[in-house]
């Protein structure tokens, strides 16, 4: 065999050899970079996954933080007592019986009395209606009752007008009623005949130090029910006296009358006549309540020359704090233009003894004077 041939064969062995072994190598390579590869894609997930654990867990701690501060200060808020920040007011405060009554219940906050400094005495139960007293041991500390305040702000010495309260139809019960006698300021309360609490509503006000009249029912246009112990018209005068006489009777004494309902009886001259005269001989005054506009009644008193009262406003015939503040501030104007006004409401309006209570003082601190219908007329 020639000698080229041979050489040429070995050449050949031995370049098949090294590209073997070059390719043993390179498959070796190739795994391992397979491996580490993998390796490194172990290693990303694995960080991703802790750094992923470790914002969760400091997220969901920030929420514990921040809910566990929410509950504690909800916690702080509902233990910690509400207490009303009030400037200091001077007030005459004079008893009334906490009398218990079939569905009466007190509308008025407690005024909270501090016990006294020097020789504590004990305090007397409080009356009720029917019940003997007896002394109670020494209070160990200060008694809370339940009392009628007046309250007297500074009135202006210039009178700018003055308003006359009136609050009629008591007598239905004795709980719309106990409202009004805890206002602080003069009322005229206007009292029903004939019904199961005029005598006893009658006797309250007066306790209470506010003037009683009778809201004599008269008979009205149309088939209204006036109520018990009416006057209608077509009655003779000693009709209308001996029952004017009989309801005075009743709910007396009293300082004057106003008509309840009566938008009939007022248009008519005869029986006006007859009720303004009775009014002069007893020295009770009369409040037209102005149920018509067709009344007769200011047209007789000036004829008889007598001296009447009649309604400027009426504030609740809507129920509503704004709207009665809203009529109350008409009556307001008027008197400071016409130097009086008589306002008229209802026991039944459970909004007004409340809103009377809170504003009388701001009357009074602007420069109206609140009086009596009987002191107005005098």
């Amino acid at each position: 065999m020639p000698i080229n041939i041979i050489i040429f064969m070995k050449k050949s062995i031995k370049t098949r050899k090294t590209t073997g072994k070059t390719s043993k190598r390179r498959r070796k390579m190739g795994y391992s970079d397979a491996i580490r590869a993998f390796l490194l894609v172990g290693v990303i997930v694995a960080l991703s996954a802790l750094i992923s654990c470790a914002v969760i867990m400091v997220h969901s701690n920030a929420n514990k933080d921040d809910t566990a501060l929410a509950n504690e200060e909800k916690t702080e808020t509902e233990k910690k007592p509400s207490v009303e920040q009030t400037s200091p007011i001077i007030v005459t405060v004079e008893p009334q019986p906490n009398a218990r009554t079939e569905d009466s219940q007190a509308q008025t906050k407690p005024i909270q009395q501090p016990a006294a400094e020097k020789k504590p005495q004990p305090q007397p139960a409080a009356r009720t209606s029917g019940a003997k007293t007896e002394p109670q041991p020494k209070p160990a500390a200060p008694v809370v009752t339940t009392v009628a305040a007046t309250i007297t702000p500074k009135q202006p010495k210039e009178i700018i007008g003055t308003l006359v309260f009136v609050i009629d139809d008591a007598g239905n019960n004795l709980r719309d009623l106990d409202a009004f006698l805890k206002v602080p300021g003069p009322l005229t309360i206007a009292v029903l005949p004939g019904l199961p609490h005029s005598a006893e509503s009658a006797r309250r006000i007066r306790e209470a130090g506010k003037e009683v009249i009778l809201h004599q029912p008269m008979e009205a246009i149309g088939a209204q029910d006036p109520g018990p112990g009416a006057i209608y018209t077509g009655m003779s005068s000693a009709e209308i006296r001996e029952i004017l006489a009989r309801n005075i009777a009743e709910v007396g004494p009293v300082v004057g009358i106003n008509n309840h309902q009566g938008s009939k009886v007022t248009m008519d001259m005869d029986a006006m006549q007859t009720i303004l005269a009775f009014c002069r001989e007893k020295k009770l005054f009369f409040l037209d309540s102005r149920t018509t506009a067709d009344t007769v009644v200011p047209a007789v008193a000036k004829q008889m020359g007598i001296k009447i009262a009649e309604r400027n406003i009426f504030i609740d015939n809507e129920q509503n704090k704004d709207t009665m503040l809203r009529y109350i501030t008409g009556g307001l104007a008027r008197a400071k233009a016409n130097g009086s006004a008589v306002l008229i409401g209802h026991t039944w309006s459970p909004d007004l003894a409340p809103l009377l209570s809170e504003q009388f003082p701001i009357f009074m601190e602007q420069g109206y004077a609140i009086k009596t219908a009987s002191e107005l007329i005098k």
